[in-house]
């Protein structure tokens, strides 16, 4: 990830780079928004701070925060996607009953006009709902919030990183409770390690 956030901005710039009228103040919105996301996660990996480092990091969380809403319709949770097919399918069960009712009184052709508006109608209430729905109030938009006055509390945040306990979890932990008889697992893997492999495990743990 970290790479990926050296090069990201540069990729994207190019591959927006022949855009129509329509797209180009959406495109330029959401390449400011990843381009802020970078700049900050780019000095948040920084030794050493001063004070306008910091400020510069503060600024590019602000743009970030006011410009992530270009995201917004992509961002639907699992609680209201299911509303809206639940939606959905009410309008489609309703509308059924609808033309069953007066199916005799209409043409092949109205019906299928009719029909067709029914399902722009149903696709419009079924976006309306997730734009209204949608939001970023999460944890980890929200912790991004705090990392310039811990860096001001603590210092360099790089030695509270995480990467040794994931990448222990994903080769030793996993393969030594696989060959555990999974009672007391945590003091047989511990057990079947030196020293220094088991720094990494218990880390994580």
């Amino acid at each position: 990830m970290r790479n990926l956030g050296r090069c990201i901005s540069g990729v994207l710039a190019s591959a927006v780079r022949n855009l129509d009228s329509s797209q180009y103040q959406d495109f330029k919105s959401a390449l400011k928004c990843i381009s802020a996301l970078v700049d900050f996660s780019l000095m948040a990996q920084y030794h050493s701070n001063r004070p306008d480092t910091l400020s510069f990091m503060e600024s590019y969380l602000q743009t970030f925060y006011q410009a992530k809403d270009i995201f917004l319709e992509f961002c639907t949770s699992k609680a209201t996607r299911a509303k809206a097919n639940r939606l959905d399918w009410e309008l489609r069960e309703l509308n059924a009953g609808h033309r069953a009712k007066e199916v005799h009184h209409r043409r092949v052709a109205n019906s299928r006009r009719l029909s067709d508006q029914e399902c722009v109608a149903r696709s419009n209430q079924r976006a309306d709902l997730i734009r209204r729905k949608n939001q970023f109030n999460f944890i980890k938009i929200h912790y991004l919030t705090h990392f310039a006055s811990h860096l001001r509390r603590f210092g360099s945040i790089l030695m509270y990183s995480t990467e040794i306990g994931e990448l222990a979890d994903k080769g030793l932990t996993k393969a030594s409770y696989r060959r555990s008889n999974k009672n007391e697992a945590a003091r047989q893997i511990l057990s079947h390690y030196g020293p220094h492999q088991a720094l990494g495990i218990t880390c994580r743990q």
